[in-house]
């Protein structure tokens, strides 16, 4: 993976959601990164004493998620055996490393 790609990656991952788990069992690393389908329902911000308005759109700017055009795990970026899901992403991965478990005793 390109140097560039991980730096990205884990730039304001507070913003972004994104983060990475090696699993314990099977010693495969994963990227995780929750897609946003877009703007949220709910916008928050600051509320301005004097004219009682809200200021400020934090909504969708920390929503713990990226649109899908921001997406950084592609197969251009070196990414491999790429899936997006719903649900819990440590469910998923728990999923794959119990798979990944089976077909390694079945060799």
């Amino acid at each position: 993976m390109r140097q560039d790609v991980l730096q990205r990656f884990f730039y304001r991952t507070e913003d972004s959601g994104r983060f990475l788990v090696t699993s314990k069992r099977t010693g495969v690393t994963y990227f995780v990164e929750p897609i946003d389908s877009g703007k949220p329902a709910i916008l928050w911000g600051d509320l301005d004493p004097a004219t009682k308005k809200m200021t400020g759109d934090y909504g969708n700017k920390r929503r713990g998620a990226v649109l899908a055009e921001q997406s950084l795990i592609t197969s251009e970026n070196g990414f491999q055996n790429i899936s997006t899901f719903k649900g819990s992403p440590l469910g998923e991965i728990d999923r794959r490393d119990r798979l990944h478990e089976m077909r390694k005793n079945e060799m």
